[in-house]
């Protein structure tokens, strides 16, 4: 790989751009595709042939493909799943080393600096801003995960507005179903719509009978994982 198609995907994945590596194999040379079908690179592939590559950039889908004569290799690079957590709490200490084992990038967010702290969260990117102000920073897309556990309107409330607003693909809040729908007229309220409110789960996590602080992030990542990945689950 030449230095600056290497130097533009280190870019792309920095930037959390989703971009697919493409290889003529038939002259070694490369090109790097993003998903509007910009090209970087030698490889100088024909218009007809991008819509291709930006299919497998959305499917995430690697392989061989042939286009008139040729045999091209597409190697997707999307941007890693990351798990944007609102409270520096209890379970969010247990939260966050299982989802860091399943793959995810893992960001806490308190404005109390006294519970974010790294003693309780070592190892762990902490935000102290405000939920609202540090998502604006951050940018929830389409491989992002939110999940509020203050159990605090204050905090769990503006997260959870920003997220909607987002492309984040799970927006999860912690709370019983009492909660819940007292949560769901402050946000009208607030004027979020309720094809978005639709989109909020909650209580958070699935269905299991989790009791401990470990056993209820099992069952949000587990939430988390299925919603990701589009299974259906059906409880017995």
């Amino acid at each position: 790989m030449k230095g600056r198609v290497f130097d533009a995907l280190r870019t792309a994945l920095a930037e959390r751009r989703a971009v697919a590596l493409v290889t003529d194999l038939g002259s070694g040379l490369q090109t790097l595709v993003d998903i509007e079908g910009r090209q970087q690179g030698d490889a100088g592939l024909e218009d007809e042939f991008l819509p291709q590559v930006v299919d497998a950039i959305r499917a995430d889908r690697r392989g061989i493909v042939e286009f008139y004569d040729g045999r091209f290799f597409i190697n997707v690079f999307p941007p890693k799943n990351r798990l944007l957590i609102i409270g520096a709490v209890h379970l969010a200490q247990a939260l966050v080393p299982a989802a860091r084992l399943a793959g995810f990038d893992v960001v806490v967010i308190d404005p109390r600096a006294a519970f974010a702290t790294p003693d309780r969260f070592p190892d762990t990117d902490l935000v102290t801003e405000w939920p609202d102000e540090a998502l604006a920073t951050l940018k929830p897309d389409a491989r992002t995960a939110v999940v509020a556990l203050t159990h605090d309107p204050k905090f769990d409330d503006p997260a959870l507005i920003a997220s909607l607003a987002s492309d984040a693909f799970y927006v999860g809040v912690l709370g019983g179903r009492k909660n819940q729908a007292a949560r769901l007229q402050r946000l009208r309220a607030q004027g979020v719509a309720d094809d978005r409110l639709e989109r909020i789960h909650g209580p958070v996590g699935l269905d299991i009978g989790a009791v401990s602080p470990a056993e209820i992030a099992v069952s949000i990542l587990a939430d988390i994982i299925l919603c990701l990945r589009g299974h259906k689950w059906k409880a017995d």
